[in-house]
């Protein structure tokens, strides 16, 4: 098996700000796997609060190199790396290429029989509840939409956005921008705009007095859960578990993960780091078990990889397999 490997950047088509970061670019790692004629492919997002870079995947998966050429599998790729934008970049170049080399679809390979998704889209956070309002309109045609807020003003900034989309479903992402006695203040203004769940109020590692506590707006686990190690630490603070595959370290992990949430009785969030299309495609395989689905990061670069993952109005018919998997 032939390692090949590099780096891309992908321009944002506005400013993207979420809680203590703003991007104006997307740099991410792709690697190829080859053998035997066929040629399989990953992209890997950093995980900003995990101080990843596309530099360190890029360093990770390079020393990986010796054990691509011996030939693994996806079950031996989950010991040798940990979970992260690395490891999902291969992995996913792994399941590219068993389909290619086997000539069955994702679909087969999983067992999953796929079906049209509507996905969440994301309002970052903009300079006033007026700026993000203007936002919301200009995405008339999504039925669900994420507000990112921080601590400034969060109420009138999805308020704004209410008022503006009287017929949008809202979910609310803090990126653990809050403290617990924010949360509670401000979890029961959100219920009276009719906010669907809110995530990530807390930061990671800080959140322990969610235990106990009843929001009346169910709270979902997003930097809090990375992979199956922290899952039973996060069912007794929330109710989704967000599942990323950059941060889980790739579809196999995710898949996993996905049926121990559903063991726990919790419910699912299939979401994305941002990336193109190549990253979106295994993410829409993950989002068939879900119940929450948010696959929207190519639909905020300016430009996307073709063929791409096509949305017509919010919903996602099919993955093209020229595309991967």
């Amino acid at each position: 098996m032939r390692l090949t490997l590099h780096i891309e950047e992908w321009a944002a088509k506005i400013p993207f700000r979420i809680t203590g970061l703003t991007r104006e670019a997307f740099r991410l790692v792709v690697v190829e796997l080859a053998e035997g004629g066929h040629v399989g492919r990953g992209e890997g997002m950093p995980v900003h609060y995990l101080n990843e870079s596309a530099d360190s995947l890029y360093q990770q998966i390079e020393s990986l190199a010796p054990h691509l050429e011996r030939g693994i599998d996806r079950i031996d790729l989950l010991q040798l790396m940990p979970a992260g934008g690395a490891r999902k970049a291969v992995d996913c170049a792994l399941w590219d290429l068993e389909a290619k080399r086997s000539g069955k679809s994702i679909w087969e390979l999983t067992g999953i029989v796929p079906r049209p998704l509507t996905t969440t889209f994301t309002i970052g956070i903009e300079k006033s509840p007026e700026a993000m309002a203007a936002r919301a309109r200009e995405a008339a045609c999504y039925p669900i939409l994420k507000i990112k807020v921080d601590a400034d003003h969060p109420v009138e900034r999805v308020a704004a956005v209410r008022a503006v989309r009287p017929d949008a479903r809202l979910v609310v992402d803090a990126n653990q921008g809050w403290t617990f006695e924010q949360l509670r203040q401000i979890a029961p203004q959100l219920a009276r705009l009719d906010v669907t769940l809110i995530e990530q109020p807390l930061p990671r590692g800080a959140d322990e007095e969610l235990e106990g506590y009843l929001s009346p707006i169910p709270l979902c686990a997003d930097e809090s859960c990375q992979h199956r190690g922290e899952l039973e630490r996060a069912s007794r603070r929330y109710q989704i578990i967000n599942i990323k595959l950059d941060k889980a370290g790739g579809l196999t992990e995710a898949l996993l993960l996905a049926h121990a949430v559903k063991d726990a009785g919790l419910e699912v969030l299939a979401s994305n780091m941002c990336g193109t299309s190549l990253s979106m495609a295994p993410t829409f395989v993950l989002a068939q078990l879900c119940r929450y689905v948010e696959i929207d990061g190519h639909l905020l670069l300016k430009y996307d990889r073709v063929p791409h993952l096509e949305c017509q109005k919010g919903v996602i018919t099919s993955l093209d397999p020229r595309l991967w998997g």
